[in-house]
């Protein structure tokens, strides 16, 4: 006697898969797209304020040798743009390279973004009553030597930054993260800084070597500063992390 296979059931009607319910897909239990947003935030800041030149101490004119000291130079990003290679270390420390660079490019791409509609956005005609065109191409007004400066630094300085931290990594384990820390910014950041200045002096009014020394050193030494200063709140962050990272181990 024959056996026949089964005669398949045919719904009917509408498609075979189709669900009875609303369907949604999952959102992963992990730090990670939300370090990235704020990274990503901070850059985007970080740049529209760097439009600005700024002067400490501007009535002092101190000079040691060919060294500018005093007025100090430095940009209107100077004081949120190291929480940018902090977050960088994070991702680097946590996520590893590979990840860390997803979202370098990524904030390269928002800032570029960023850059493309604020330009298009003062192309268009003002309306009558309208009266801070002038105000907009100001602030907003994209400065091509700026953009530059901006995406180029960044770029390098973030991916040097995140390349040195984890190759150190790689030797020292879960051990001497201080050394991490600390070298993968004094890398990063001075790339970073060197690109950065020599683009962008020129388009916010430093015009000798003297105070491109001074705009370069400061930046430099503020940076890796604020790191070394905030190392405990990095270090925090970090341990924090990686508890709470399902994904991680060490």
């Amino acid at each position: 006697m024959t056996e026949h296979a089964p005669t398949p059931k045919i719904p009917a009607s509408g498609p075979a898969a189709a669900p009875d319910h609303a369907a949604f897909a999952h959102v992963a239990r992990s730090y990670y797209p939300g370090i990235v947003a704020l990274f990503t935030t901070v850059l985007i800041i970080s740049n529209i304020c760097a439009t600005k030149g700024v002067a400490f101490f501007g009535d002092t004119d101190v000079a040691i040798g060919s060294l500018q000291v005093l007025p100090i130079l430095t940009d209107g990003g100077f004081f949120l743009f190291p929480l940018a290679y902090i977050l960088g270390d994070v991702l680097s420390e946590v996520y590893g390279f590979a990840a860390t660079r997803r979202a370098v490019l990524f904030g390269f791409g928002a800032v570029a973004l960023a850059a493309l509609c604020f330009w298009i956005t003062g192309l268009l005609p003002p309306a009558d009553f309208y009266e801070n065109q002038a105000a907009f191409d100001a602030v907003l007004g994209v400065v091509p030597r700026i953009l530059l400066a901006g995406l180029a630094g960044y770029l390098v300085g973030q991916l040097l930054n995140s390349y040195v931290l984890v190759r150190i990594k790689e030797r020292t384990k879960e051990k001497h993260l201080w050394a991490r820390l600390i070298g993968s910014t004094v890398v990063g950041e001075f790339a970073d800084t060197l690109i950065f200045c020599a683009i962008a002096a020129g388009a916010i009014g430093i015009s000798t070597w003297r105070d491109f020394a001074n705009y370069v050193i400061v930046g430099f030494l503020w940076k890796t500063l604020v790191e070394i200063v905030v190392m405990p709140l990095t270090y925090r962050v970090i341990a924090h992390v990686k508890k709470h990272e399902p994904s991680y181990s060490a």
